[in-house]
């Protein structure tokens, strides 16, 4: 009988990406970011601003036209060489003034907002050259792609539905707008932008709409991108945590390396108690090493066999006691000492066998 395998299915990409594989794109600067969440958070951090600071930056703009135009009235002393490099300084440290509150509100959400999305992340692995990029067959398939053709749909929807929300909310403030010629300049101001704010509102809505559908398109893409072929997990566990034949074939060398130490210590034992025929453990004691007897090897089949037969080579004492060498077994590991529930049990045997000693 032949067994046929399908290969492909160890390549196609069908498993959840592992920590580590998140880590390393991470590393890479293969991130989940949406920029149109980024936009809308910074265009409304800005509207805000204006809500907030707007009277400051009314009052500040107000008191700068009237110095301006102060200062224009004598024009042959405002465009003197002497003079207009300070009043053009003058006039950017005043624009700065003014507008240092927007531009703080943008820089503040800009960072708190990619914080959120991104966290703290640095690495230099983006800035390396890839030749590839300078493929002209790679780049024509970028922009075939489906990320650039999704790119291309959001951008007309957004135009679409700006431009829809503009002119129906123009058409719908066209009286307004003509109450508001009729006005004093300083109230027809006011209501005015008062007008901008609602239909700023009405676009941020639109925007916030869109930022999240593209949030969710980014993340699907993102975990798209990140899942793994089995053989890809596979050859990930190897790196990780080592081939598991080569760890197998380490653990059984280091086993036949203890086991051959142990082995060496056998004729160490002052006595050996057994099962008799499925467990063996060899005792010894030594007043300078240990206040109690210690087991220098134990074993139970071959291992017990093999136990037995060094004893008997080396003339070492054995005893059945099987329920002593079960618990022995069981409780205690090579090295350690006995415990006491077990040491009166054990002092019996070893005070038989040095009896034994004395009669020869």
């Amino acid at each position: 009988m032949i067994l046929k395998i399908n290969l492909q299915l160890f390549s196609e990409k069908t498993e959840k990406p592992t920590p580590k594989k998140r880590r390393d794109a991470r590393e890479e600067g293969q991130i989940l970011q949406s920029k149109e969440v980024n936009t809308v958070v910074i265009l409304f951090s800005c509207f805000l601003g204006l809500k907030l600071f707007g009277g400051f930056m009314s009052e500040q703009l107000k008191k700068f036209m009237v110095d301006i135009f102060t200062e224009i009235s004598n024009v042959e002393v405002f465009l003197n060489p002497n003079n207009l490099m300070i009043n053009f300084l003058n006039i950017s440290t005043i624009f700065i003034i003014i507008s240092s509150p927007i531009l703080i509100v943008a820089f503040l959400s800009s960072l708190i907002i990619n914080y959120f999305q991104v966290g703290f992340l640095f690495t230099t692995k983006t800035l390396k050259i890839k030749f590839n990029r300078l493929n002209p067959i790679e780049g024509f398939k970028k922009i075939f792609s489906k990320r650039a053709l999704v790119e291309l749909v959001k951008s007309i929807l957004k135009v679409t539905l700006v431009g829809y929300i503009a002119v129906k909310y123009a058409n719908s403030q066209v009286t307004r707008v003509i109450k508001y010629s009729s006005m004093e300049p300083f109230e027809s101001f006011i209501n005015f932008s008062n007008l901008m704010y609602g239909f700023v509102i009405r676009i941020l809505g639109i925007l916030l709409a869109l930022a999240i559908m593209d949030y969710f398109f980014q993340w699907r893409e993102h975990e798209k991108n990140l899942m793994m072929s089995k053989q890809e997990i596979k050859e990930e566990y190897k790196q990780t945590e080592g081939d598991p034949f080569i760890k197998g074939k380490i653990k059984e060398k280091q086993r036949k390396i203890a086991m051959s130490r142990m082995m060496q210590d056998i004729p160490k034992a002052d006595v050996i108690i057994t099962n008799p025929t499925h467990y063996a453990v060899a005792i010894k004691y030594d007043k300078d090493k240990f206040d109690a007897p210690y087991i220098i090897g134990k074993g139970v089949d071959i291992i017990a066999e093999n136990i037995k037969k060094v004893a008997k080579e080396n003339m070492i004492p054995i005893i059945e006691n099987k329920p002593l060498a079960r618990a022995i077994y069981d409780s205690i590991e090579i090295g350690d000492i006995i415990t006491e529930d077990l040491y009166e049990a054990v002092a019996e045997v070893l005070a038989y066998v040095y009896s034994l000693k004395d009669e020869f």
